[in-house]
């Protein structure tokens, strides 16, 4: 005899009062197998799925539940929750559109409405739904944090306060202590940023993002140990691989290589079943030129991973092992067939062997071009004095590829100055121009199998750079499938000097390739105009000897279309 639905949810219930929650969805799962037309059992499967921390499965329950009882309010902004915590942003708003006539004035609804917009980045319509709920219930505590985070992310003044007014409902909420101390930052209150930081990690040692955030601090602040933290953490929580491998990699991206194979060769003893911290020493010894080190760790890995495959190709280059290479970069795109590192070492090889494919992959013309910014005089004249502002108040960067000079933080384009805004639409502008010259769409291509979709901003952030040794090491951007510098403020000098002084370099490795390879292609830059490039490039530029060099740069993304 079959089990009501009242049936199936009090021994569900009782299941996982148990602590069972696993065999509680499986009791949901046979109760709706027999009743599929119940959608509260698909909204209390949902629920359990979220405990289980599988929103994927958790949303296809309160899908199914809203389809049912397309009317229902609470099965709607489940199944947003559900889609939010997957990072399916967009469906999450497309569900809850479907329920805003009668979920405009409810707080609940309104507050998840803001998360969902915040997390598609529509940061404006964020902040509409965030007020609305806190109008409507002035005590929601997340409403009123979601908003403060959305004030820190727009750049706007009262951030800090937001952020206290967040605190004073929930004291308890850390999210918000760690934005509060992001806000302060921003507000040029260093110091007591690093206090609330020293703080935060004093209480959870294991949290990685403040971890780095103290990091940012310290650097900011011209500590040359800036990340000695991290240790004094991995002394607290001798158990967690992941305090050491935030270490190791921070170091990392600030080329302190010696350091962080040394501190890779401890986490590889402290952790032995952990084959990341065997890898990481492995492409450190290559990276120092320590040969005899590097193949005997890479040889005696155990680790079978495309990022093991990554690290020993562009390891191996150096020593002329092509074929070998050849594979392991195979490897990679196999299991990622849009891997842009992968692509990025792959077009090295190609270039080495003069593998004619190295052409069809970064030769054709259009790929890389130096285009003008569309009223680009009077857009600039109105944006320069706002992005030195911003400079004004920024520090050198944690892990990015510059070696001096400030970086701007966030988002630059979800700034609410409308200065930048103007120069958000003239370069999406530029950017349709690129896409309508570029060659024919291939689908074997990694940014031309894109060439008849929508190319959006997502990343922007600003560079200053001064004259006197300041530049960017040559990296990717492996968000994007097109990468971009838009030259906002040059010295006079440029471009009239032989050494091609501040030039951006296209396809030259970085060093830690050990490989002498000259650029694929060298452009000077042109005030007003914006160089545009596939993101598997390498790009760095060159040091100069005086003056100011002011970028603004950004991911481009693809909308594909219907």
């Amino acid at each position: 005899m079959n089990r009501s639905p009242d049936e199936v949810q009090a021994e569900a219930r009782a299941r996982a009062a148990g602590g069972d929650l696993a065999g509680a969805l499986e009791i949901m799962d046979t109760g709706l197998a027999a009743h599929p037309a119940s959608a509260p059992l698909a909204n209390s499967a949902g629920n359990l799925a979220m405990k289980l921390g599988d929103p994927g499965r958790a949303a296809d329950y309160f899908g199914a539940a809203a389809k049912l009882e397309p009317q229902s309010l609470e099965f709607a902004v489940n199944h947003a929750i559900a889609l939010g915590a997957a990072e399916r942003h967009e469906e999450a708003l497309s569900a809850l559109l479907e329920v805003e006539d009668q979920g405009c004035t409810n707080p609940r609804y309104c507050s998840v409405r803001g998360n969902a917009a915040r997390g598609a980045r529509q940061l404006d319509e964020a902040a509409i739904w965030y007020e609305r709920s806190v109008t409507l219930a002035p005590g929601g505590a997340k409403a009123t944090h979601g908003r403060a985070r959305v004030a820190l992310e727009r750049g706007e003044p009262d951030a800090v306060e937001r952020f206290e007014r967040a605190l004073s409902l929930n004291q308890a909420d850390a999210e918000a202590w760690l934005g509060y101390a992001e806000a302060l930052d921003a507000g040029g209150r260093a110091e007591q940023a690093r206090d609330l930081a020293e703080k935060l990690v004093a209480q959870a040692p294991q949290w990685l993002a403040a971890l780095r955030l103290l990091a940012q601090l310290r650097l900011a602040a011209g500590e040359h140990d800036f990340t000695s933290h991290f240790a004094t953490a991995q002394q607290q929580r001798p158990d967690d691989p992941a305090i050491a491998r935030a270490h190791v990699q921070t170091l990392e991206l600030h080329d302190r290589f010696a350091e962080a194979m040394a501190l890779a060769e401890q986490a590889s003893a402290r952790f032995p079943g952990d084959g990341v911290f065997p890898l990481l020493q492995a492409s450190y010894a290559g990276i120092v030129g320590d040969d005899a080190l590097a193949t005997r760790l890479f040889a005696e890995l155990s680790l079978d991973t495309p990022e093991r495959c990554l690290l020993e190709a562009r390891y191996i280059l150096h020593a002329g092992e092509y074929e070998r290479a050849a594979v392991l970069l195979d490897r990679v795109i196999e299991s990622d067939p849009w891997h842009i590192n992968a692509w990025a070492v792959r077009d090295i090889l190609w270039r080495q062997t003069n593998d004619p494919r190295g052409e069809w992959l970064h030769g054709q013309e259009g790929l890389v071009r130096m285009i003008p910014l569309p009223d680009g005089d009077a857009v600039l004249h109105d944006a320069v004095p706002v992005l030195h502002r911003l400079h004004d108040q920024s520090a050198f960067p944690l892990g990015q590829s510059l070696r001096g000079g400030t970086q701007t933080r966030g988002s630059l384009f979800d700034r609410v100055e409308p200065e930048l805004r103007r120069l958000h639409e003239a370069l999406l502008s530029a950017l349709e121009d690129y896409r309508s010259a570029l060659p024919p769409h291939d689908p074997t291509h990694p940014l031309l199998r894109h060439r008849d979709g929508e190319m959006c901003v997502t990343g922007s952030w600003s560079v200053r750079l001064s004259g006197g040794g300041d530049f960017h090491a040559a990296h990717l951007h492996p968000d994007g499938i097109v990468s971009s510098a838009l030259y906002c403020d040059l010295p006079d000098s440029f471009g009239k000097t032989e050494n091609r002084e501040g030039f951006i370099e296209l396809g030259r490795p970085p060093p830690k390739m050990r490989l002498d390879l000259e650029p694929r292609y060298t452009l000077r830059p042109r005030q007003g105009h914006l160089a545009l490039f596939p993101s598997t490039l390498y790009h760095g530029t060159r040091p100069f000897a005086e003056g100011t060099r002011m970028t603004v740069a950004f991911d481009v993304q693809c909308r594909e279309q219907e």
